[in-house]
């Protein structure tokens, strides 16, 4: 976990053990942006942060960001709704041959 998602390429994919996940938050989706599933995904917040929004991976290891629910400075948001990530965490089933 890393509060700011920046700290993912810096520090989390050049680590010799590999972070499978990665949980972040921070940018808030600068609180103004389009979202339109499967046609646009675009806020201010990607001109300062590669990965601000989403799901990203690198192979196995994967990153997600969390736009939140909370607001920096303007008590708002336009067009990018608050999230709460519910995550499901299985066990991958043991193959005895």
């Amino acid at each position: 976990m890393s509060h700011d998602p920046s700290h993912w390429e810096a520090q989390v994919l050049p680590h010799p053990f590999p972070f499978h996940l990665t949980l972040s938050g921070h940018t808030h989706g600068m609180q103004f942006g389009i979202d339109i599933p499967g046609v646009i995904k675009w806020s201010p917040a990607q001109w300062r942060y590669k990965q601000w929004a989403g799901i990203y991976n690198k192979g196995k290891e994967y990153l997600n960001v969390n736009r939140g629910f909370g607001y920096l400075a303007y008590p708002g948001r336009v067009g990018i709704y608050p999230e709460i990530s519910l995550l499901t965490l299985t066990k991958k089933p043991v193959v005895v041959s």
